[in-house]
């Protein structure tokens, strides 16, 4: 039994040392959790506050006003629209920059006819935004990507592969897999047949229903055999990467929509790709005391090719037994992809070790330095190991012997192709169409971009400066001859705008820029230049300034509305000069109109002696502001006058007029209380409808009266009211205000009515003098409303 207890306590103890340290790691792992996801949070509200950004920026270059009142404008827009800020901040810039994006939203919506266009807008831009953000960060534009444009497709992995010249691909980027995968597919060697090769090689989108059932291997498998889709993406004519795409069970039916979505996906991409920043010149290798090696470093730095000065590195027996790379120039590209710094410095075989293979770099380099022959090759297999995975490429390589060390030259590729396609892209992204004309030998040259701004085919003959009048516009024909003049025969850069009159009978609205060659007489041999479809920003600009017209407008309508609703209110609601003697009672008003005229409201009161011999005391509050709250308040406060005059009780006149609210006015609700006052018995009748009740001070006490029940009015179209008595007394001061007198945002109704009791009770101590006046005037003073409404205070004073 004894040992039986030994035993449970020390599992007892071992047990909670687990639990400790579990819950150590429970709670790292919590913290973890919770800083990933700030980080994705961040991610998103950057990613979307740039796009809110470049949306105000339009904003503010099209109605010129400040970045603060575009922000405002951007999101009383979107109020107005129904949208949140994100989903018209989409909107603006697709409209303002007419691209792919633009389109697939456009598109989305005139194929489904359904309003979900805007979020496929908005997805695509916000993974724009992203991308952008991201600069040359892959992996940060394949997470945006996956997040914004691909998961509400259904997908659940991304892979950003980059494209060699030796048909190898490198993971550039991804989401969505486990965090061994990218590890394990960092390099595919040319020849391995994946989605993506597939889709490199056939240059065109590849469709697999199911991976599992092609066989091919990709990353993610086996967790991941659903569809797959691989875009290539490229720019300029040429593919520099795929885009591939994983779904978690079958591929999803194919449909021009999403096909359109992920081209500009690989497109993204592509930018990605294509800005990768490339490592930094290696400024750690130093320069030899020897000024022969010296000398022979400059002559390296000085070569275009990228190159390497081998120092030989010699064994006992005086061969050698392997090469230091002791210096690589500035031109220098490692086909691996590694840095300069990675490979200067390093051993020959620590860098290439397949260089040792038969017929290799090696042999070649150890004949050149023993014999002095040079050895030339205009294809040879270099390779390298990376990761343990190997890469080969074919360059043409020159080897030769310079004093006691070896210079290796190779040249991968051409990199005049790659800034010429660049350039193309820019222009074709721009829509900009270079030129060059000879006026000696009247030859012109186009590029394939101008040709297509003018809607010509390529086999078309360029149309010549002096010809463009007879294309353009008859209107635009002086700005054209203006141009001319200041470039032919003032011998200046000029510009200008006009209207390209196709042969297809488009117009397009164009700019066109060009500067004059002299040759060394300065006389003008030749004129090169560039045209510029700006038909879209054009039609952007006009409708912003028809929107400014608009707006313009309405606001000129607002306020000639809200003038005429002062002007009514004032009309029937005069302001009072001093107290007014109705029978045995002193009556005196205030009214505070709103700080902001778009505020003008229904407020409105009324006392007046009936035909009865009884005193009319009435105020009340019409919903909403503007001419038609004021137009219900007149409508209102005149029917009740002629009501009155029935000689029917305040409760009964409460019904009428909520009858008259409900059937006779279009959507108008209102409170009001109403109360009719015996000059013989001073005993008060009254009744409210939804409105604050009555405050009685009396003997220096301030106290509201009972709280009658009674809907407010226009609510029902039948409706009773409670009514209530009460006897006044000599020296009684009773008010009736609407709720702008009390009414504050950060307390309740009660709170509210509880402060203007405690402000009615130290009126109490106010000087002589017109002890009702004053008593309304400290009441406006200090009781602190916060909501800018409009103000109705009636005073009584029983005398």
């Amino acid at each position: 039994m004894g040992k039986g207890a030994v035993t449970g306590k020390a599992a007892v103890t071992a047990e909670g040392a687990v639990t400790g340290e579990g819950s150590a790691v429970g709670r790292l792992a919590d913290t973890v959790q919770r800083l990933q996801g700030q980080l994705q949070r961040a991610q998103a509200e950057a990613e979307g506050r740039a796009l809110v950004d470049l949306a105000s920026g339009i904003l503010v270059e099209r109605l010129r006003c400040s970045p603060v009142e575009a922000a405002a404008q951007l999101d009383g827009l979107a109020a107005q629209a129904g949208l949140s800020t994100l989903e018209l901040a989409a909107d603006l810039v697709n409209q303002a920059t007419r691209d792919k994006i633009a389109d697939v939203a456009r598109d989305f919506v005139t194929e489904t006819a359904q309003p979900a266009g805007a979020s496929v807008g908005l997805r695509l831009r916000s993974a724009e935004a992203g991308a952008l953000a991201a600069a040359g960060d892959a992996q940060a534009v394949a997470q945006s990507i996956l997040q914004h444009a691909l998961e509400p497709l259904g997908a659940v992995a991304v892979a950003i592969w980059a494209a060699h010249a030796d048909q190898s691909l490198t993971l550039a980027g991804s989401a969505g897999f486990s965090e061994e995968e990218p590890a394990r597919w960092r390099h595919v060697p040319p020849g391995v047949p994946t989605p993506a090769r597939q889709a490199l090689g056939n240059r065109t989108a590849t469709h697999y229903d199911m991976l599992t059932e092609a066989a091919l291997p990709s990353i993610g498998l086996p967790d991941l055999g659903g569809g797959r889709m691989t875009v290539p993406a490229g720019t300029g004519g040429r593919i520099i990467g795929v885009l591939e795409i994983c779904w978690p069970d079958r591929l999803p039916e194919r449909s021009q929509s999403i096909e359109r979505q992920v081209q500009v996906l690989a497109e993204l991409c592509a930018i990605a790709l294509e800005s990768h920043p490339v490592p930094g010149p290696d400024l750690s290798s130093r320069r030899s005391a020897d000024p022969r090696v010296a000398e022979l470093l400059d002559l390296t730095d000085g070569l275009p090719d990228p190159c390497l000065l081998l120092e030989p590195l010699l064994d006992r027996a005086d061969t050698p037994a392997d090469f230091l790379i002791r210096h690589v120039n500035p031109s220098f590209v490692d086909f691996a992809g590694r840095p300069r710094n990675a490979i200067a410095g390093a051993r020959l075989l620590d860098a290439y070790p397949l260089a040792a293979e038969a017929g290799g770099l090696f042999e070649k380099v150890e004949h050149v330095l023993a014999t002095g022959e040079p050895f030339r090759a205009e294809r040879m297999r270099l390779a390298a190991v990376v990761d343990t995975v190997a890469l080969t490429t074919q360059a043409q390589v020159s080897i030769s012997r310079q004093g006691t060390h070896v210079l290796v030259v190779w040249r991968l590729d051409d990199g005049a192709r790659k800034v010429a396609s660049l350039l193309q892209h820019a222009q074709r992204l721009g829509r900009i169409g270079g030129f060059e004309e000879n006026l000696l030998s009247g030859e012109i040259a186009w590029n394939d971009s101008l040709f297509e701004l003018h809607g010509l085919l390529p086999t078309a003959e360029p149309i010549p400066l002096e010809q463009l009048p007879a294309h353009a516009h008859p209107d635009d024909a002086h700005s054209i001859g203006r141009f001319l003049r200041s470039l032919l025969y003032h011998q200046r850069p000029a510009s200008t705008a006009f209207r390209l009159q196709r042969a297809d009978s488009v117009a397009r609205h164009i700019r066109v820029v060009a500067e004059p060659v002299l040759d060394e007489n300065s006389r003008v041999v030749a004129v090169r230049g560039a045209y510029q479809d700006v038909s879209a920003q054009h039609w952007t600009e006009v409708a912003l300034a028809a929107t400014r017209d608009q707006l313009a407008q309405s606001q000129q309508e607002t306020a000639e509305r809200n003038r005429l609703a002062l002007q009514l209110q004032q009309a029937i609601m005069p302001p009072s000069h001093g107290p007014v003697d109705l029978h045995n009672l002193s009556v005196a008003v205030r009214y505070r109109p709103a700080e902001k005229d778009h505020l003008v409201g229904g407020d409105w009161y009324d006392a007046a002696a009936l035909p009865s011999g009884h005193v009319l005391l009435c105020v009340g509050d019409v919903a909403g502001h503007g001419i038609e709250a004021a137009t219900g308040m007149v409508a209102l406060r005149n029917a009740l006058r002629g009501l009155a005059t029935t000689g029917a009780g305040p409760a009964q006149l409460l019904a009428w007029l909520n009858t008259v609210t409900h059937h006779l006015t279009d959507n108008v609700t209102a409170t009001a209380v109403c109360g009719l006052y015996d000059p013989v018995s001073r005993q008060l009748r009254w009744a409210r409808a939804g409105h604050l009740p009555p405050v009685l001070v009396r003997g220096g006490t301030a106290g509201a009266l009972p709280q009658l029940r009674g809907i407010l009015l226009g609510a029902t179209g039948q409706a009773e009211y409670e009514e209530g008595r009460t006897q006044l007394e000599t020296g009684d001061t009773l008010m009736m205000y609407t709720d702008g007198l009390i009414e504050r945002r950060d307390r309740s109704v009660q709170d509210s009515l509880d402060n203007l009791l405690q402000v009615a009770q130290s009126a109490r101590q106010l000087g002589r003098g017109s002890q009702l006046e004053n008593r309304l005037d400290h009441l406006l003073r200090y009781t602190n409303a916060d909501t800018d409404d409009d103000t109705c205070l009636i005073g009584v004073t029983v005398r």
